[in-house]
């Protein structure tokens, strides 16, 4: 797991890694831990790889999570250099409740005219599955329970009948996200730059020297004076690249 995807696990997340993967042992009819490693070191068995990945990395996430960053991001993205033609990236995007807020603050910006027209919202994650998840758009109602009435009635579509307590997020956002697969671990290319970054809540996953890499390789791609989140419970940013603390969790690159 550390070689492929950068996640290192203490003693400490044993409990969690067991409660995470034994259901799916048991399923499979396993014996045990060792077998279930063997098929994970097999080559062969990449989609297992990769279902493991997605049990051990997917936590959850809600619409707005950590609302002081969005106050943020609508009092300063109107006066960035750039706020004809926005972009953001969600670099640990999960089922999309991060990408699909924030597509909703940029598109009442513009609304009001305070952005121009021409923004846009990249969406990675190391699961495919979440991300399958997320481009179908489709939330149960409690994960919206932070997003206002107006914004629902604007934004989404209430399932009825058997689809009763969900929600899909309508066509004019859901087209603003482009969604894709991406392993932080390793070099990347043909993104950015960005005005906005969001890599909030994966870092616990990385040890010191991984997390480290993988935030000055994000802040690369992040313009100058553009805004970098993390969730705010991770306290100091891990990296070289030099940041001006904005409020918590929330940084201005320097330069």
């Amino acid at each position: 797991m550390y070689a492929a995807v950068g996640l290192s696990y203490n003693d400490s997340k044993k409990s969690l890694i067991h409660s995470r993967l034994a259901p799916r042992i048991q399923k499979l009819g396993l014996s045990g831990f060792a077998e279930y490693v063997g098929i994970l070191e097999d080559e062969s068995e990449a989609a297992e790889f990769q279902m493991a990945v997605d049990l051990l990395t997917t936590n959850e996430t809600y619409f707005f999570r950590e609302p002081k960053h969005y106050d943020l991001l609508q009092q300063e993205l109107p006066n960035f250099p750039d706020k004809a033609a926005l972009k953001v990236w969600s670099a640990a995007s999960s089922f999309g409740d991060e990408a699909y807020s924030t597509a909703m603050l940029l598109s009442d910006l513009q609304v009001s005219g305070r952005i121009g027209p021409n923004w846009s919202i990249v969406a990675t994650d190391i699961s495919h599955r979440v991300l399958l998840s997320a481009k179908e758009a489709v939330f149960p109602e409690d994960r919206l329970r932070a997003v206002t009435p107006d914004r629902l009635r604007r934004y989404c579509l209430r399932g009825e009948g058997e689809s009763a307590g969900q929600v899909m997020m309508q066509d004019k956002i859901r087209s603003r996200v482009q969604f894709g697969q991406l392993n932080l671990c390793k070099p990347f290319g043909g993104l950015g730059p960005f005005d906005v970054i969001f890599l909030r809540n994966v870092l616990i996953y990385f040890d010191p020297p991984t997390k480290v890499d993988v935030v000055d390789r994000v802040l690369e791609l992040l313009k100058p004076g553009g805004l970098f989140f993390l969730g705010t419970a991770e306290g100091r940013v891990p990296c070289k690249t030099p940041l001006q603390t904005v409020i918590p969790g929330a940084f201005r690159k320097v330069g």
